[in-house]
């Protein structure tokens, strides 16, 4: 906690001295169009980036907002969810999650453990998201081996990046629900202080009760297991319908900082504080002797960045951007008698530095430079890992030639990482400390073969070094009840990658799809090996070659005017399937999905309904249930009572018909299913 005080104090003195040396400079103000990424070392619009990607903001945003980021970003194409209950859900980026995933704040990562088990949400707040971008495919790479599946960054303004053009600049939503009886507030305010200095103090509250489900808790099979039970309250279990136990929570968070904005760059940090206090859902036992807890999770972080960019007048660099972060986390898993199971904490750091290069003629570019180190600890009855360090050092790369039409993109990014398990009698573990040199790139290009539609081509090499979970885990987890064990011997997951694209806007159409394949050698994956060990099932994590091939697409074209409005319809579907060679299915693939709607618009007004169909999922691997398809009925319709100006008023019925709904991807799916019937009102309010 020394070192983020220490950070925070830096940050505020840097920033005092960039105010006296800029103060005479005009005020920078810039927006950011929906249509640009900024995921990434070159900004760049949605139909140059060669992969799949999608921009979530807006109306958008405020109409899909959840209490997870999973959630929030479930309806983007090649995206499902994780869906551990209600509360923790980590997005599914063409059937990656966990340490494949790199999900970021602002471009760096939420130093937390959630990449560690499904059961462990994320340490973003969405309510205090202004943007999140999601890049599947190599384009993440840049930011680390552990983005081989993709990149999603939630962008927000806790660090100003433009002045308030009115003395208070506040921004404020709410949002009640009705299948888990939720309660959300989030408000944000910028206030401009002297000169070029404005400070930044934020926060947001939300609570929920069990949620709400559309019938049966147990999935078919289960309940006719249960009912076949000679055990009257296992029998019981078979008629358990509509609320999901032990599915509540309760989050709130709060922010403060500062920053310099001057016409040649901006300089800021901001200290926030995160808590969350939320229920797994049970994994009920259906054995006579075995025993299913429910567990509540409490989670604290204390969290300072900074952040700061600099625009040179002239020189090799157009741009120079920093950001820093650094994090003390805990969180506790709580028994249904109150004690406190098993506590992990983890203090982490994390630095990146992008260098863009001025443009010179045809060719643009960037390079920079990451770190992230991270001590985790785990502590209690059901410890399952050894206290471990892990470092890595990375630098990267992008150079892009634009010659109109056609334009060349390559990347590369190398990087060192060490990690270090600490000798521990308790799990039979001696001292081991593993060291990897990980080499990824990519070369593609894209060529506008008729005027605003695009075809581009991309390859790519990469490698990721396995985590210290991976590699050392050897011990029961309440949290996902399953007893866990690595590997310490494992090598370097690599593989190749071949990606097209097809994207274009002409007049009021877009579309944008994508076709992968990738080969993977030495594959990292677990999977349940049929054995009990202190009451649990064993999941053993080992290697193999794999297979992962997919399509991901939508489409979006006005189809009529009616009055005041314009109607759109739009689609969009996605496919995975992925093997491990010689053994079969990878657990956990989401099926193939569907999801279309019409729209109505205008400068005030928006309606909407849409329909998602999730098929079944039959190829599972060994110990995995196939999963029932569903379709979920939503509709929404909203008002601007100002026009262009953010405030708004949405009202949505979501899974309007109450069906049960589950994600194959989720290792909860046959104990909790997704949200009945939800009612939402959210209100928004900016000046």
């Amino acid at each position: 906690m020394k070192k983020i005080i220490l950070l925070s104090g830096t940050a505020l003195c840097i920033a005092t001295v960039a105010h006296a040396q800029d103060s005479r400079r005009a005020v920078r103000h810039e927006e950011v169009s929906e249509e640009i990424v900024v995921t990434g070392v070159l900004q760049q619009s949605q139909e140059d980036v060669l992969s799949g990607v999608s921009v979530v903001s807006g109306e958008e945003l405020t109409r899909d907002l959840r209490p997870t980021i999973g959630e929030t970003l479930a309806k983007q194409p090649g995206v499902s969810a994780t869906s551990f209950g209600p509360n923790a859900s980590r997005p599914v980026l063409r059937g990656f999650q966990g340490n494949r995933i790199r999900v970021l704040t602002d471009g760096i990562g939420s130093i937390d453990v959630s990449n560690t088990s499904v059961d462990h949400a994320v340490a973003i707040n969405p309510l205090t998201a202004d943007r999140i971008e999601v890049l599947r495919g190599p384009s993440a790479l840049l930011y680390g081996s552990s983005a081989i599946g993709g990149v999603v960054n939630v962008i927000d303004s806790r660090i100003p990046r433009k002045m308030p053009e009115a003395p208070l600049h506040p921004d404020a939503i709410g949002t009640l629900g009705s299948a888990a009886d939720e309660r959300a507030i989030s408000a944000v305010a910028d206030v401009p202080v002297s000169g070029n200095i404005v400070a930044h103090v934020d926060g947001s509250y939300s609570r929920t009760d069990n949620l709400e489900t559309g019938g049966h808790i147990l999935a078919p099979d289960l309940r006719r297991q249960a009912q076949a039970s000679s055990e009257p309250a296992i029998r019981q279990l078979a008629d358990l319908k509509g609320e999901l136990p032990n599915s509540d929570s309760e989050t709130w968070d709060v922010g403060a900082g500062a920053a310099v904005v001057a016409d040649g760059g901006n300089l800021g940090f901001v200290v926030s504080h995160y808590d969350n206090y939320y229920g797994v859902p049970v994994r009920y036992a259906l054995e006579p002797d075995a025993e299913a807890e429910a567990v509540h999770l409490h989670m604290k972080q204390d969290r300072v960045d900074i952040r700061g960019e600099v625009d040179p007048e002239s020189g090799i660099f157009d741009r120079i951007r920093l950001r820093l972060g650094a994090a003390d986390y805990q969180h506790s898993e709580i028994e249904d008698t109150g004690e406190v199971g098993t506590t992990f904490y983890s203090q982490g750091y994390e630095g990146r530095l992008e260098l863009t290069q001025a443009q010179q003629g045809a060719w643009s570019g960037a390079i920079g430079g990451q770190f992230f180190v991270r001590d985790f600890d785990v502590v209690g009855e059901e410890k399952f890992l050894p206290k471990n360090f892990t470092q890595q050092f990375g630098a990267f790369t992008l150079q892009s030639l634009d010659y109109g039409p056609l334009k060349i993109e390559g990347g590369a990014r190398i990087e060192h990482s060490d990690v270090e398990a600490v000798a521990d009698a308790t799990l039979g573990n001696p001292a081991i400390k593993r060291s990897f040199d990980s080499v990824s790139g990519s070369l593609g290009a894209s060529y506008e073969f008729v005027d605003g539609i695009r075809i581009g081509f991309n390859g790519s090499r990469t490698q990721r070094a396995p985590t210290a979970e991976e590699l050392f885990a050897n011990g029961p987890h309440a949290g996902t009840q399953a007893f866990e064990v690595g590997n310490p011997n494992f090598d370097q997951e690599s593989s190749w990658g071949l990606e097209g694209t097809l994207k274009g806007r002409r007049g009021g159409l877009s579309f944008s799809a994508s076709a992968y394949y990738d080969w993977f050698s030495d594959y990292i994956y677990a999977y349940q090996t049929g054995a009990i060990e202190d009451g649990l099932p064993v999941y053993q994590n080992a290697q193999a070659d794999a297979r992962y091939y997919g399509v991901e697409g939508q489409i979006s074209a006005p189809l009529a005017r009616i009055g005041g409005f314009t109607i759109n319809g739009d689609l969009l579907g996605d496919y995975v399937h992925a093997t491990i060679v010689d053994t079969g299915p990878v657990p956990r693939i989401p099926p193939l999905r569907l999801l279309g709607g019409l729209e109505a618009q205008s400068d005030r007004w928006n309606g909407r309904v849409e329909v998602e169909h999730s098929f079944e999922q039959d190829r599972v691997s060994e110990y995995e249930t196939p999963t029932d398809g569903f379709t979920l009925v939503n509709a929404s319709v909203s008002w601007k009572p100002f026009g262009e100006n953010a405030t708004s008023l949405t009202l949505q019925a979501n899974n309007i018909f109450d069906v049960v709904a589950r994600r194959h991807a989720s290792f909860l799916k046959d104990y909790a299913p997704l949200a009945g019937r939800d009612i939402r009102l959210t209100a928004r309010f900016q000046l």
